[in-house]
């Protein structure tokens, strides 16, 4: 393997070496595989309900300072807070 000037973490090192080794496998029509995963994940991704909540100033400001140290949109982190939360990537704490 060729030193690199990126670092490289753990995960990506073994998928370096499995690629060496010939553990990746051609998918068999590519395309329509790629045009399927694609159309899958833009109908797991798309809003397509509208919803209102009040919520106290203190909190909205916290969210915000937060979706700021992120560099996204506040309401972007919301949607992706709740999202995390409702697929168990986001644990509750209690």
């Amino acid at each position: 393997m060729k030193k690199n000037a990126m670092e490289l973490d753990q995960e990506e090192l073994q998928i370096i070496a499995d690629f060496e080794r010939g553990e990746f496998k051609r998918v068999k029509n590519f395309d329509t595989e790629k045009r399927e995963l694609e159309d899958a994940a833009r109908n797991t991704l798309q809003k397509d309900r509208r919803i209102n909540i009040r919520i106290s100033s203190r909190d909205l400001e916290q969210i915000q300072m937060r979706a700021a140290r992120e560099g996204i949109p506040y309401q972007t982190y919301i949607s992706s807070s709740l999202h995390k939360l409702v697929s168990g990537r986001l644990k509750e704490k209690g």
